[in-house]
């Protein structure tokens, strides 16, 4: 079977032809190389007199060159390990060995890519259509929210959601800051505005986050989606107690009392909240697997 390469994030797809999309990055089938078995058997130029004739694994272990290297797939985000064992860890989303499968060679013309499973959201979202009954006057609302958050994953409605917040609560802050700073009320304004703008942007964050999560992922409560569920809390937490604190004593920044710094600090948990939210965000959407290619 012939293997290809994203060379944007290193993403493997097996098949005839290379995908027309990246399931991981989005790039076209251009952006995808064929991995040639001379590329994925390659022996360094000077091994180990002790593993000459052999091939070494990703884990440091030796099996002889007839014995066929086995695959593990996570069934959390689909990352693939190759090795004796499945990992105790998956290294993208954080999911235990137990959430691995076997994946074997015989069957793997038959699987789909992971996106098209038989659990994906397409999937789920068909079975649960045709069990839905419709109410009255002929208003399908299952079927209708069915459709919509399936249509919410397919056009990443939670990545481009969480950018506002991302990107308008660093200014927030340095606003908030510079407010206490020098004592001006248009940066205290600016501030304020700049917060409640994050405020309103975060339940549409929450809710595509967790549409993402239970069609992409299974709802499975990993670590990496323990921390960003945690994180998401508490940059909308944070986020309510200062806007309603701002509301009651708008010249909080400007004065010179002990609850200034309060106000700063909850500032400053919300903003390294929302930093490590993206962080893992980011870790489990742009993983790269250039040194995890499949030896054959």
């Amino acid at each position: 079977m012939k293997k290809w390469e994203c060379t944007v994030c290193g993403y493997i797809h097996e098949g005839p032809e290379p995908p027309d999309e990246c399931p991981v990055c989005g790039a076209d089938k251009s952006q995808f190389i064929e991995v040639t078995e001379e590329e994925e058997t390659a022996a360094p130029e000077s091994p180990l007199p002790e593993t000459e004739g052999k091939e070494t694994t990703e884990d440091g272990g030796v099996r002889s060159g007839s014995e066929p290297a086995k695959k593990w797939e996570c069934t959390v985000c689909g990352y693939i390990h190759e090795g004796p064992e499945p990992p105790d860890e998956c290294p993208v989303c954080g999911a235990d060995k137990s959430q691995f499968i076997e994946v074997v060679e015989a069957e793997e013309d038959k699987r789909p890519e992971p996106a098209q499973e038989a659990d994906s959201p397409k999937a789920a979202d068909d079975r649960g259509a045709d069990r839905a009954a419709p109410l009255s006057g002929g208003f399908d609302f299952p079927k209708l929210y069915a459709t919509a958050t399936q249509k919410m994953t397919e056009l990443h409605a939670h990545p481009i959601s969480v950018h506002i917040p991302n990107g308008v609560l660093p200014v927030a802050v340095l606003f908030l800051l510079l407010a206490s700073l020098f004592g001006a009320r248009s940066l205290d304004t600016a501030a304020f505005c700049n917060l409640l703008i994050v405020l309103l942007a975060m339940p549409a964050v929450l809710f595509s986050g967790y549409n993402d999560w239970q069609r992409r992922y299974g709802g499975r409560l990993t670590q990496i989606f323990k921390v960003k569920i945690a994180c998401g809390g508490v940059v909308s937490v944070t986020a309510l107690v200062l806007v309603i604190w701002w509301l009651i004593q708008p010249s909080i920044l400007l004065s010179a009392g002990s609850g200034k710094w309060v106000f700063i600090f909850i500032a400053l948990v919300m903003l390294a909240a929302a930093i490590t939210a993206g962080f893992y965000g980011g870790k489990l959407v742009f993983f790269y697997m250039s040194d995890k290619k499949k030896k054959g």
